[in-house]
Protein backbone atom coordinates (compact mmCIF):
# COMPACT_ATOMS: atom_id res chain seq x y z
CA UNK A 1 0.00 0.00 0.00
CA UNK A 2 1.05 3.54 -0.70
CA UNK A 3 0.38 5.20 2.51
CA UNK A 4 1.27 8.62 1.26
CA UNK A 5 -0.54 8.55 -1.82
CA UNK A 6 -3.36 7.35 0.25
CA UNK A 7 -3.61 10.28 2.72
CA UNK A 8 -3.99 12.67 -0.64
CA UNK A 9 -7.07 11.42 -1.51
CA UNK A 10 -9.63 13.75 -2.40
CA UNK A 11 -13.05 13.46 -3.41
CA UNK A 12 -15.94 15.77 -5.25
CA UNK A 13 -19.53 14.87 -5.46
CA UNK A 14 -21.53 16.75 -7.70
CA UNK A 15 -24.99 15.85 -9.32
CA UNK A 16 -25.21 16.11 -13.03
CA UNK A 17 -26.35 13.55 -16.25
CA UNK A 18 -29.26 12.68 -14.04
CA UNK A 19 -27.13 11.00 -11.47
CA UNK A 20 -24.75 11.47 -8.41
CA UNK A 21 -21.19 11.84 -9.75
CA UNK A 22 -18.12 11.53 -7.31
CA UNK A 23 -14.31 11.87 -8.82
CA UNK A 24 -12.03 10.65 -6.50
CA UNK A 25 -8.73 11.60 -6.95
CA UNK A 26 -4.67 10.98 -5.32
CA UNK A 27 -2.11 13.71 -5.08
CA UNK A 28 -2.77 16.98 -3.60
CA UNK A 29 -0.75 18.76 -6.66
CA UNK A 30 -4.49 17.07 -8.60
CA UNK A 31 -7.15 18.91 -6.12
CA UNK A 32 -7.59 21.09 -8.60
CA UNK A 33 -8.10 19.05 -11.46
CA UNK A 34 -11.67 17.77 -9.81
CA UNK A 35 -13.50 21.21 -10.19
CA UNK A 36 -12.00 21.24 -14.29
CA UNK A 37 -13.50 18.06 -14.32
CA UNK A 38 -17.15 18.85 -13.18
CA UNK A 39 -16.94 21.78 -15.51
CA UNK A 40 -15.74 19.21 -18.52
CA UNK A 41 -19.10 17.14 -17.30
CA UNK A 42 -21.59 20.12 -17.41
CA UNK A 43 -19.84 20.89 -20.79
CA UNK A 44 -20.66 17.74 -22.06
CA UNK A 45 -24.24 17.61 -20.61
CA UNK A 46 -25.36 20.67 -22.16
CA UNK A 47 -24.23 19.45 -25.60
CA UNK A 48 -25.93 15.89 -25.08
CA UNK A 49 -28.74 15.97 -22.92
CA UNK A 50 -32.13 14.86 -24.05
CA UNK A 51 -33.84 16.36 -20.40
CA UNK A 52 -34.12 20.03 -21.47
CA UNK A 53 -35.07 21.62 -24.38
CA UNK A 54 -32.38 22.86 -25.56
CA UNK A 55 -28.78 20.74 -26.37
CA UNK A 56 -27.47 19.68 -29.66
CA UNK A 57 -29.05 16.60 -29.69
CA UNK A 58 -32.25 18.09 -28.46
CA UNK A 59 -31.75 20.38 -31.50
CA UNK A 60 -31.51 17.71 -33.95
CA UNK A 61 -35.06 15.89 -32.26
CA UNK A 62 -36.39 19.10 -33.53
CA UNK A 63 -35.45 18.82 -36.67
CA UNK A 64 -36.99 15.18 -37.04
CA UNK A 65 -39.07 15.55 -39.97
CA UNK A 66 -38.17 18.87 -41.08
CA UNK A 67 -34.34 19.88 -41.90
CA UNK A 68 -31.03 18.21 -41.05
CA UNK A 69 -28.69 19.80 -37.96
CA UNK A 70 -25.64 20.87 -37.71
CA UNK A 71 -23.31 19.82 -34.29
CA UNK A 72 -20.41 19.69 -32.73
CA UNK A 73 -17.44 17.95 -33.97
CA UNK A 74 -17.65 15.99 -30.38
CA UNK A 75 -21.32 15.68 -31.02
CA UNK A 76 -21.01 14.29 -34.06
CA UNK A 77 -18.61 11.72 -33.33
CA UNK A 78 -20.53 10.30 -30.79
CA UNK A 79 -23.97 10.01 -32.92
CA UNK A 80 -22.24 8.41 -35.21
CA UNK A 81 -20.88 5.79 -33.08
CA UNK A 82 -24.17 5.35 -31.18
CA UNK A 83 -26.06 4.71 -34.70
CA UNK A 84 -22.93 2.37 -35.89
CA UNK A 85 -23.62 -0.23 -32.86
CA UNK A 86 -28.04 0.63 -33.04
CA UNK A 87 -27.33 -0.70 -36.72
CA UNK A 88 -26.15 -4.14 -35.80
CA UNK A 89 -29.21 -4.71 -34.00
CA UNK A 90 -28.32 -6.57 -31.04
CA UNK A 91 -30.62 -4.76 -29.03
CA UNK A 92 -28.59 -1.06 -28.39
CA UNK A 93 -30.53 1.43 -30.02
CA UNK A 94 -30.05 5.08 -29.46
CA UNK A 95 -33.21 5.80 -31.20
CA UNK A 96 -35.51 4.01 -28.59
CA UNK A 97 -36.82 7.04 -26.95
CA UNK A 98 -40.50 7.00 -28.31
CA UNK A 99 -40.84 3.64 -26.99
CA UNK A 100 -39.46 4.32 -23.97
CA UNK A 101 -42.02 7.15 -23.08
CA UNK A 102 -44.73 4.84 -24.52
CA UNK A 103 -43.99 2.34 -21.42
CA UNK A 104 -42.68 5.07 -19.13
CA UNK A 105 -41.67 2.20 -17.00
CA UNK A 106 -39.59 3.65 -13.66
CA UNK A 107 -41.65 6.99 -14.27
CA UNK A 108 -44.88 8.45 -13.29
CA UNK A 109 -48.00 7.12 -16.07
CA UNK A 110 -46.16 3.96 -16.37
CA UNK A 111 -48.01 1.54 -18.55
CA UNK A 112 -48.40 -1.78 -20.21
CA UNK A 113 -49.21 -0.35 -24.01
CA UNK A 114 -51.93 -1.79 -26.58
CA UNK A 115 -49.85 -3.59 -29.26
CA UNK A 116 -51.03 -1.30 -31.93
CA UNK A 117 -49.47 1.42 -30.27
CA UNK A 118 -45.85 -0.48 -30.07
CA UNK A 119 -46.45 -1.49 -33.21
CA UNK A 120 -46.66 2.59 -34.58
CA UNK A 121 -43.54 3.43 -32.54
CA UNK A 122 -40.98 0.62 -33.76
CA UNK A 123 -41.63 2.65 -37.19
CA UNK A 124 -40.01 5.82 -35.15
CA UNK A 125 -37.03 3.65 -33.94
CA UNK A 126 -35.11 2.44 -37.35
CA UNK A 127 -31.36 4.09 -36.69
CA UNK A 128 -31.30 3.83 -40.48
CA UNK A 129 -33.53 6.78 -40.79
CA UNK A 130 -30.91 8.95 -39.23
CA UNK A 131 -28.78 10.48 -42.03
CA UNK A 132 -24.93 12.08 -41.63
CA UNK A 133 -23.26 14.31 -43.23
CA UNK A 134 -19.68 14.41 -42.52
CA UNK A 135 -18.52 16.86 -44.46
CA UNK A 136 -21.84 19.50 -43.33
CA UNK A 137 -21.42 17.90 -40.20
CA UNK A 138 -25.20 17.59 -40.26
CA UNK A 139 -27.57 15.02 -38.52
CA UNK A 140 -31.27 14.26 -39.84
CA UNK A 141 -33.40 12.10 -38.51
CA UNK A 142 -35.99 11.53 -41.21
CA UNK A 143 -39.49 10.46 -39.98
CA UNK A 144 -41.30 13.25 -37.91
CA UNK A 145 -41.66 11.87 -33.92
CA UNK A 146 -38.21 10.00 -34.01
CA UNK A 147 -35.79 10.87 -31.27
CA UNK A 148 -32.08 10.44 -30.52
CA UNK A 149 -31.17 10.08 -27.19
CA UNK A 150 -27.55 9.36 -26.25
CA UNK A 151 -28.12 8.39 -22.97
CA UNK A 152 -26.90 4.72 -22.86
CA UNK A 153 -23.26 5.23 -24.16
CA UNK A 154 -22.80 9.37 -23.21
CA UNK A 155 -21.46 8.51 -19.44
CA UNK A 156 -19.16 6.10 -20.67
CA UNK A 157 -17.84 8.62 -23.78
CA UNK A 158 -17.74 11.34 -21.20
CA UNK A 159 -15.76 8.80 -18.20
CA UNK A 160 -13.18 8.30 -21.17
CA UNK A 161 -12.31 11.89 -21.52
CA UNK A 162 -12.11 13.10 -17.91
CA UNK A 163 -9.80 9.91 -18.03
CA UNK A 164 -7.94 11.20 -20.40
CA UNK A 165 -7.78 14.61 -19.00
CA UNK A 166 -6.47 12.84 -16.08
CA UNK A 167 -3.85 10.87 -17.58
CA UNK A 168 -2.34 13.65 -19.99
CA UNK A 169 -1.83 15.70 -16.39
CA UNK A 170 -0.27 12.99 -14.78
CA UNK A 171 -2.33 11.54 -12.52
CA UNK A 172 -1.32 8.53 -10.70
CA UNK A 173 -4.49 7.16 -9.40
CA UNK A 174 -7.87 8.46 -9.09
CA UNK A 175 -12.04 6.75 -9.57
CA UNK A 176 -14.40 7.98 -11.96
CA UNK A 177 -17.59 7.37 -10.84
CA UNK A 178 -20.41 8.52 -12.76
CA UNK A 179 -23.61 6.51 -10.53
CA UNK A 180 -22.13 3.67 -10.99
CA UNK A 181 -20.47 3.27 -14.66
CA UNK A 182 -17.09 3.07 -13.09
CA UNK A 183 -13.57 3.94 -14.25
CA UNK A 184 -10.19 3.62 -12.79
CA UNK A 185 -7.10 5.50 -13.78
CA UNK A 186 -3.72 4.68 -12.80
CA UNK A 187 -2.00 2.29 -10.45
CA UNK A 188 -4.28 1.62 -6.86
CA UNK A 189 -2.44 3.00 -3.99
CA UNK A 190 -4.26 0.51 -1.49
CA UNK A 191 -2.32 -2.50 -3.32
CA UNK A 192 1.32 -3.42 -3.78
CA UNK A 193 0.48 -4.87 -7.33
CA UNK A 194 -1.67 -1.34 -8.28
CA UNK A 195 -4.49 -3.42 -9.19
CA UNK A 196 -8.43 -2.19 -7.91
CA UNK A 197 -10.56 -4.41 -5.96
CA UNK A 198 -14.42 -3.67 -8.02
CA UNK A 199 -17.13 -4.76 -6.86
CA UNK A 200 -20.02 -6.31 -8.64
CA UNK A 201 -23.84 -5.29 -7.42
CA UNK A 202 -26.34 -7.86 -5.93
CA UNK A 203 -28.95 -7.06 -8.11
CA UNK A 204 -31.69 -8.29 -4.95
CA UNK A 205 -29.47 -5.51 -2.07
CA UNK A 206 -29.07 -1.95 -2.27
CA UNK A 207 -26.46 -0.47 -4.29
CA UNK A 208 -23.14 -1.04 -2.57
CA UNK A 209 -24.04 -4.48 -1.49
CA UNK A 210 -21.86 -6.51 -3.85
CA UNK A 211 -22.51 -10.69 -4.73
CA UNK A 212 -18.81 -10.29 -6.00
CA UNK A 213 -15.41 -8.79 -6.75
CA UNK A 214 -13.47 -8.61 -9.48
CA UNK A 215 -9.44 -7.92 -9.43
CA UNK A 216 -7.91 -5.94 -12.40
CA UNK A 217 -5.38 -2.99 -13.31
CA UNK A 218 -6.80 0.14 -14.09
CA UNK A 219 -10.03 -0.17 -16.36
CA UNK A 220 -14.06 0.45 -16.77
CA UNK A 221 -16.64 -1.32 -15.20
CA UNK A 222 -20.27 -1.00 -16.31
CA UNK A 223 -23.24 -2.57 -15.53
CA UNK A 224 -26.58 -3.64 -17.53
CA UNK A 225 -29.75 -4.39 -15.35
CA UNK A 226 -33.48 -5.12 -15.19
CA UNK A 227 -33.31 -4.68 -11.35
CA UNK A 228 -33.60 -1.22 -10.45
CA UNK A 229 -37.26 0.02 -12.66
CA UNK A 230 -39.52 -2.17 -13.30
CA UNK A 231 -44.02 -2.15 -13.33
CA UNK A 232 -46.01 -4.83 -11.85
CA UNK A 233 -49.40 -5.09 -13.77
CA UNK A 234 -52.15 -8.19 -13.11
CA UNK A 235 -49.59 -10.02 -11.35
CA UNK A 236 -46.87 -9.76 -14.51
CA UNK A 237 -43.48 -8.28 -14.02
CA UNK A 238 -42.34 -5.81 -16.79
CA UNK A 239 -38.84 -4.63 -16.19
CA UNK A 240 -37.49 -1.35 -18.19
CA UNK A 241 -35.21 -3.03 -20.85
CA UNK A 242 -36.70 -2.91 -23.88
CA UNK A 243 -36.31 -4.87 -27.29
CA UNK A 244 -36.13 -2.52 -29.80
CA UNK A 245 -36.76 -6.12 -32.07
CA UNK A 246 -40.14 -6.12 -30.63
CA UNK A 247 -41.44 -3.60 -28.73
CA UNK A 248 -41.35 -5.45 -25.49
CA UNK A 249 -39.59 -5.72 -22.46
CA UNK A 250 -36.61 -8.32 -23.57
CA UNK A 251 -37.11 -11.86 -22.16
CA UNK A 252 -34.53 -12.92 -19.90
CA UNK A 253 -33.70 -15.15 -17.46
CA UNK A 254 -30.68 -12.54 -16.66
CA UNK A 255 -30.92 -9.64 -13.71
CA UNK A 256 -27.39 -7.92 -14.72
CA UNK A 257 -24.48 -8.23 -16.55
CA UNK A 258 -20.82 -6.08 -15.64
CA UNK A 259 -18.53 -5.99 -18.44
CA UNK A 260 -14.68 -4.75 -17.61
CA UNK A 261 -13.34 -3.62 -20.81
CA UNK A 262 -10.64 -0.41 -21.88
CA UNK A 263 -12.97 1.78 -22.74
CA UNK A 264 -16.09 3.18 -20.96
CA UNK A 265 -18.18 3.96 -23.99
CA UNK A 266 -17.46 0.60 -25.44
CA UNK A 267 -18.29 -0.82 -21.77
CA UNK A 268 -21.80 0.62 -22.16
CA UNK A 269 -22.13 -0.77 -25.59
CA UNK A 270 -20.78 -4.05 -24.92
CA UNK A 271 -22.68 -4.58 -21.70
CA UNK A 272 -25.83 -4.07 -23.58
CA UNK A 273 -24.82 -7.05 -26.15
CA UNK A 274 -24.36 -9.07 -23.59
CA UNK A 275 -27.30 -8.62 -22.02
CA UNK A 276 -29.29 -8.78 -24.66
CA UNK A 277 -27.24 -12.40 -25.94
CA UNK A 278 -28.29 -13.83 -22.29
CA UNK A 279 -25.02 -15.38 -22.48
CA UNK A 280 -21.05 -15.33 -23.27
CA UNK A 281 -19.96 -14.81 -27.12
CA UNK A 282 -17.84 -17.44 -28.25
CA UNK A 283 -14.48 -15.02 -28.32
CA UNK A 284 -16.04 -12.38 -27.23
CA UNK A 285 -13.02 -11.52 -23.82
CA UNK A 286 -10.44 -11.93 -26.87
CA UNK A 287 -11.39 -8.99 -28.96
CA UNK A 288 -9.66 -6.17 -27.72
CA UNK A 289 -10.32 -3.72 -25.23
CA UNK A 290 -12.76 -6.44 -23.34
CA UNK A 291 -11.27 -8.08 -20.19
CA UNK A 292 -14.17 -10.04 -18.98
CA UNK A 293 -17.41 -10.29 -17.91
CA UNK A 294 -20.13 -11.28 -15.11
CA UNK A 295 -23.71 -12.63 -15.93
CA UNK A 296 -25.90 -12.59 -13.40
CA UNK A 297 -29.28 -14.88 -13.07
CA UNK A 298 -32.35 -14.30 -11.54
CA UNK A 299 -31.62 -17.35 -9.10
CA UNK A 300 -28.33 -15.12 -8.52
CA UNK A 301 -26.01 -17.93 -9.50
CA UNK A 302 -23.06 -16.36 -11.73
CA UNK A 303 -20.98 -16.93 -15.21
CA UNK A 304 -17.97 -15.14 -15.74
CA UNK A 305 -15.89 -14.64 -18.66
CA UNK A 306 -12.49 -13.92 -19.23
CA UNK A 307 -10.33 -12.02 -16.66
CA UNK A 308 -7.13 -13.12 -18.14
CA UNK A 309 -4.52 -10.53 -16.48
Amino acid sequence: MNKELMAQRHVMTHHALGTRINLTIFGNEYFSLLKESMDLIDHYEDQLTVNREQSEVMSVNHGAGKTPKMVSKTTFELIELAVKYSRENFGFNALIGPLVKLWKIGFKGARVPRDVEIQERLKLIDPYKVLLDHDARTVFLEEPGMELDLGGIAKGYIADRIRDLWLAKGVPAGIIDLGGNLLFVGKSPRRDDGQWIIGVQDPQLHRGENLATVREPACSAVTSGIYERFLIKDGHRYHHLLDPRTGYPLKTDLSSVTVFTDQSVMGEIEAKRLFFNGRPLDGWEHQAGNRGAIFIHNDESMTSVGFNN
